[in-house]
């Protein structure tokens, strides 16, 4: 399933984030990692660009958070990155450089890369966004089938099981997703895609690609 692979979604010069996809294929192997990491990570951390803030938590200086943002770790935010008024931050969470999380936006284990937006009432959860890839306003990650069964990426006839209860979805670099949109369990949307406002996702949707409603994607080249 080549479009799911991390080879094929992100630049990983472009995270602090860059050495857990080491030895992986795909990029929701590292979701259950996500919290290990980071508590490694940050004890490697410059004094002089970061400081702790509680348990496992590590804030870049040059970033800015909103008194009323809440904050759990394991946790870092890193250099430019703003977390906005009443931005939820459950932990196993890296906020790269640059980044916006948003008023009332909840993340929990995620890796942002650097640039990323999340900005209004955004959900992001057991999920990865690649490079200044953007969340609409309202748009979520639905990160558990309504049966609770384990989640199954699918492409076509291609089927992966990933063996995990909890996976939101892979977001390569560069996407962009309209306001109120749903990501289902499993989504992967390949870099330079854009998906339609009020859509509902789920699956492996190509490169470069718009997704308009399901069985109505187009390619950009073919507009």
């Amino acid at each position: 399933m080549e479009n799911a692979k991390i080879s094929n979604l992100y630049d990983l010069t472009k995270t602090i984030a860059a050495d857990i996809f080491e030895g992986k294929e795909y990029p929701w192997e590292v979701l259950p990692e996500i919290g290990s990491f980071i508590v490694k990570l940050g004890e490697s951390l410059d004094p002089e660009k970061y400081e702790k803030r509680g348990e496992n938590i590590w804030v870049a200086k040059s970033a800015r958070v909103f008194e009323s943002a809440y904050l759990n770790g394991p946790l870092i935010i890193d250099e430019g990155a703003e977390v906005r008024h009443c931005a939820f931050v459950r932990g196993n969470a890296i906020v790269g450089k640059n980044c916006v999380v948003g008023n009332s936006t909840e993340l929990k284990n995620v890796i942002l890369f650097d640039n990323v937006q999340v900005p209004h009432y955004n959900y992001v959860g057991d999920s990865i966004l690649g490079y200044k890839s953007h969340m609409g306003a309202g748009s979520i990650t639905s990160n558990v089938k309504s049966d609770k069964t384990l989640v199954v990426v699918k492409d076509g006839e291609d089927h992966i099981e990933t063996g995990l209860k909890k996976f939101g979805a892979m977001l390569g670099d560069y996407v962009e997703v309209g306001c109120n949109s749903v990501l289902n369990p499993g989504s992967v949307i390949g870099r330079h895609t854009n998906i339609y406002p009020t859509s509902c996702v789920r699956g492996v949707i190509h490169e470069n690609c718009i997704f308009k409603k399901n069985g109505e994607v187009v390619r950009k080249e073919d507009r």
